[in-house]
């Protein structure tokens, strides 16, 4: 599962713009934690500490144990605001878990075992139409990536939810559809010789279908 992460965080005294404008001048970054029917606390966390947890590059998919005044809280991050021209986080949304909580993550997904694809093998490329799937996850068991193999698929050949194994304690958030992750398609080149073989195929079916009528037409005189 993803590493545990843990940030040290203060109470936020002030609320409202010029106060969190004041904070983050002094490089900290407003925050609440909020969530488990419980009353939300309003933080502010280090700015340096805060990018460090963020360039793990799976801090959305993480628990985060968020200390205030020497108590830990377990949360999962659920939204972070950025400046739209320093790319600065301006905010953190924090959501404090419950004790056995599930919780929905997007999970990235990694494709194993391309080398034993005979469809890649011939040239064939992985259309991918989803890089991450929506989970509901058991808190405590959060995955850092799904594993999908792709041994045996032939070019056409797709791969849908349904065919992947999830971990214990994961299921897909989308139940009403077997959505499709990705699949094998033909290279530009080997779809344009696969259309001219048809064409031509075709051509060569229509050529002898006229003969035939000739020659039944001959026959009647």
């Amino acid at each position: 599962m993803s590493d545990q992460l843990t940030i040290a965080a203060e109470p936020r005294e002030r609320a409202g713009k010029g106060a969190s404008r004041a904070l983050r001048r002094e490089g900290r970054v407003p925050a609440v934690i909020y969530g488990d029917k419980k009353e939300a606390i309003a933080i502010h966390v280090e700015e340096r500490a805060l990018n460090k947890l963020l360039g793990t590059g799976h801090f959305m998919n993480s628990l985060v144990q968020v200390e205030v005044d020497g108590k830990k809280t377990r949360t999962l991050p659920k939204d972070v605001a950025f400046d739209p021209v320093t790319d600065r986080p301006l905010h953190v949304d924090f959501f404090r878990l419950a004790k056995g909580a599930k919780v929905q993550v997007n999970i990235p997904v990694v494709f194993i075992n391309e080398e034993d694809s005979p469809g890649l093998k011939r040239g064939g490329v992985m259309n991918v139409v989803r890089h991450e799937l929506d989970l509901m996850c058991d808190a405590d068991h959060i995955p850092d990536q799904i594993e999908i193999d792709v041994t045996g698929l032939e070019i056409g050949d797709s791969i849908h939810i349904s065919s992947i194994t999830l971990p214990n304690g994961a299921e897909s958030s989308i139940t009403d559809r077997d959505f499709t992750i990705a699949g094998v398609t033909a290279p530009s080149a080997l779809k344009s010789s696969e259309d001219e073989a048809e064409e031509a195929e075709d051509s060569t079916e229509e050529a002898e279908g006229k003969a035939a009528e000739g020659e039944e037409g001959g026959s009647e005189d």
